[in-house]
């Protein structure tokens, strides 16, 4: 099992920057894919980004590309979403998670931070 835990959301205005964190603990050796989604009211809860664990590969929703980046400090096995110029349709709950690395469903989430941005 992994626990995950998010923190760092909260309100800003846009053009503003914020940095979520999550910590892992439990399980986290071996192999995991890292992933932060969203989900906004009344939408569906979309991938924003990912990360393998120990390779640094990144992939990013063309929404976000060049204002958000994902990494990871794996001495104190947390990952960051840095946000910058953020825009009033980024407001959501970014929830952290995580697979294993060839298996395609994320199986540990965490609990979820709300992200508001203000017009």
């Amino acid at each position: 099992q992994v626990q995950l835990v998010e923190s760092g959301g909260g309100l800003v205005q846009a053009g503003g920057s914020l940095r979520l964190s999550c910590a892992a603990s439990g399980r986290t050796s071996g192999s995991y894919v890292m992933a932060w989604f969203r989900q906004a009211p009344g939408k569906e809860r979309d991938i924003v980004t990912t990360i393998t664990w120990n390779g640094g590969t990144t992939t990013y929703a063309d929404s976000v590309k060049g204002r958000f980046t994902i990494s990871r400090d794996n001495a104190k096995n947390t990952l960051y979403l840095q946000m910058n110029s953020l825009k009033p349709e980024d407001t959501a709950v970014y929830y952290c998670a995580a697979r294993r690395f060839g298996i395609a469903k994320y199986d540990y989430w965490g609990q979820g931070t709300q992200v508001t941005v203000s017009s």
